[in-house]
């Protein structure tokens, strides 16, 4: 990650970095991470899932406005026990959880993107590591739906969700992501595409990285993107 995005800088950001010298756990990034969160609250995504809607940026925004308790997001499988499963009530709040069960009290699969108040650094410091040895996100959310403090928000049809932990994942998404991309002439997370139209970014700079790239594809849509209207760069996300 360092070594493409570097400290963020060129796409009006700021990153900062810590290492997890060996696996023991998911939530031990929170502990890891304390000093980087400081009093705030604090999103955890993980690298290898890859989420893809129209309305997801929307979405995101909104959990992340969060002022009590924990966010998880819930999308239907055919094959809960594959993964890691929540029960929610009509309300959207969580009921159980459980990891890869045989017997799953729902359809929903919990993708890897999770929204906590800052008390996720304080449980993150309490739990026990699981039998594998290992600080579970399982274990810190279920913490939250003990006090009926962890809310889920399903992800629709209009959604795609892959976990892209296994090679035919990977080749999965890889051919959704190609079927897209070709379809509809768009760069699927580009990340000067978003920093230009959140306005992170000049119009100057979005063109220095087209320039970069002005041999590839990827560069003839970073200038488009320069190029487009205005008042289009300006709505695309409202």
């Amino acid at each position: 990650m360092k070594v493409y995005f570097g400290d963020g800088s060129d796409l009006g950001m700021k990153f900062e970095y810590k290492v997890q010298d060996k696996p023991v756990g998911l939530a031990d990034a929170f502990r890891l991470g304390a000093d980087f969160i400081g009093n705030d609250n604090v999103a955890l995504i993980l690298g290898d899932n890859m989420i893809y809607g129209s309305r997801i940026e929307r979405v995101l925004k909104e959990a992340s406005k969060l002022q009590e308790g924990g966010i998880i997001f819930g999308y239907k499988v055919a094959d809960p026990t594959s993964y890691g499963v929540v029960e929610i009530d009509k309300n959207g709040t969580a009921l159980s959880i459980e990891e890869k069960p045989e017997n799953p009290k729902s359809n929903l699969a919990v993708p890897g993107i999770y929204f906590y108040d800052n008390e996720v650094v304080k449980i993150a410091n309490t739990i026990k590591p699981s039998e594998r040895g290992e600080l579970e996100i399982t274990d810190v959310n279920r913490v939250y739906m003990e006090k009926g403090k962890l809310k889920v928000i399903p992800l629709g049809n209009g959604y795609a969700w892959f976990d892209t932990g296994s090679p035919d994942r990977l080749s999965d998404a890889a051919d959704f992501v190609k079927a897209i991309e070709l379809r509809q002439g768009v760069q699927i997370a580009c990340l000067e595409e978003y920093a230009y139209k959140n306005k992170w970014i000049s119009k100057d700079q979005i063109l220095k990285h087209a320039e970069k790239y002005k041999k590839t594809e990827y560069g003839k849509y970073l200038k488009r993107v320069a190029e487009e209207e205005e008042d289009f760069c300006e709505n695309i996300f409202e």
